[in-house]
């Protein structure tokens, strides 16, 4: 098999996890197996580079913090490839440019053009080991670009993608998705399978366990990925497509996401291209709208509800506030305490009524609902966030989630 590892900052934060993950690669390699690996910086490492630049100025060109960010996963790389080549194993670290991947031009932000990675098949080949540089790559001016938080979880699967690797193992402080956060719920239980399209719920819904766009990537390429713990080494969660001939369970977990912030401008005119009008701007200034509820229009004017990032709520309301003005909006209204919950399952598309029972439980435990969004296989509802946990505990019941899962 050819094996792409990737592990986290948590993995290689010290010397000795260093030596942990440098085992755990050995013992891949003594099972016959070819295997390249993608490192993160070391724990807190991008947060002290960030800081260093902040003391200079608070606003660093993104081309130099893309250059200075980068370095932390080149020590992580170099480390590693050290502490293996002592072992005699072979091992050689390649930063991001070296490895073959090519990015759009957007600092701090870029996207995963393509990965040139033939001269790293032929060292696979040879059973030698490459450590790759997670979260980076160069443009076509061979300048340095990151890909945003997380982004070696995007690396790693863009690279197991370049070198035709059987499988992806995301290696992490958590041993694979559970059906709803552990600390809320103590019979929260592992998931030994899921298909990609949970798991991209999963991911956009607060989840931290995997970047969504690297779920996006793993789903487009059918690369199976599976996440696993550095830290205990016992089979994690199988990320992979729909096995269609499994019997699939009514939901297959619960999420929530705390960052959430309601906005509502009341009263604007009615007419075409109203939404355009109002969510331009927003879209202008990077700020990403979920849910999003208009209600019927009453002599000519309608309300827009919506949700955004709670990061960006006052950015919002303040661009909502120009609207509110220039469109001659009756009022405007914010509440930046609320909180989503989403039961999910791709099993939703052979039963009915989840929706009707989701909505059941929470009225039973006196939690009104603000808004509701639903696609083919996630209901979610933007509640008050003080009854977030209440919701969670009581929806991981009501769906049989409290039981133990092989898979779902």
């Amino acid at each position: 098999m050819r094996i792409v590892q990737k592990f986290g900052g948590t993995s290689v934060g010290s010397l000795e996890r260093i030596r942990s993950t440098a085992d755990i690669v050995e013992a891949e390699l003594n099972r016959g197996n070819q295997v390249a690996v993608v490192v993160s910086a070391m724990s807190g490492e991008t947060n002290r580079l960030i800081g260093l630049a902040n003391e200079i100025t608070d606003a660093p060109a993104e081309r130099e913090l893309d250059a200075m960010l980068a370095t932390g996963e080149q020590v992580s790389a170099a480390l590693l490839a050290i502490e293996l080549q002592k072992r005699g194993i072979t091992a050689y670290s390649f930063n991001g440019a070296q490895a073959g991947f090519k990015t759009d031009g957007k600092y701090v932000r870029a996207r995963i053009k393509g990965v040139e990675a033939g001269h790293l098949m032929e060292r696979l080949s040879a059973n030698e080991v490459a450590v790759v540089t997670g979260f980076q790559g160069v443009d076509e001016k061979g300048n340095i670009t990151t890909l945003g938080r997380g982004g070696s979880d995007t690396s790693a699967v863009a690279l197991a993608i370049a070198v035709e690797a059987d499988v992806c193992d995301i290696y992490t402080d958590v041993d694979g998705v559970y059906t709803t956060d552990p600390r809320i719920v103590e019979k929260a239980q592992k998931i030994n399978q899921i298909s990609y399209e949970e798991m991209l719920e999963f991911a956009s819904l607060g989840a931290k366990v995997l970047q969504t766009r690297s779920v996006e990537l793993a789903m487009r390429y059918q690369m199976p990925i599976h996440l696993r713990s550095s830290f205990d080494l016992v089979a994690g969660t199988m990320v992979s497509k729909e096995d269609e001939t499994m019997e699939r369970a009514e939901i297959s977990g619960v999420a929530y996401n705390r960052d959430e912030a309601k906005i509502t401008i009341v009263g604007i005119p009615d007419h075409p291209g109203i939404a355009a009008n109002v969510f331009g701007p927003v879209a202008e200034a990077g700020i990403n709208v979920d849910v999003i509820v208009q209600n019927v229009s009453e002599e000519g004017h309608t309300d827009l509800t919506f949700t955004v990032p709670r990061s960006d709520y006052h950015k919002t309301m303040q661009i909502m506030a120009s609207l509110r003005d220039s469109m001659g909006a009756r009022d405007l209204k914010g509440d930046n305490g609320v909180a989503k919950v989403s039961v999910i399952g791709v099993g939703m598309r052979s039963h009915a009524g989840v929706a009707q029972k989701m909505f059941q439980v929470l009225a039973g435990e006196g939690v009104n609902i603000q808004m509701i969004t639903t696609s083919e296989i996630k209901v979610t509802v933007v509640v008050e966030e003080k009854y977030i946990e209440l919701a969670v505990r009581a929806l991981h019941s009501a769906f049989g989630l409290d039981l133990a899962v092989d898979s779902i």
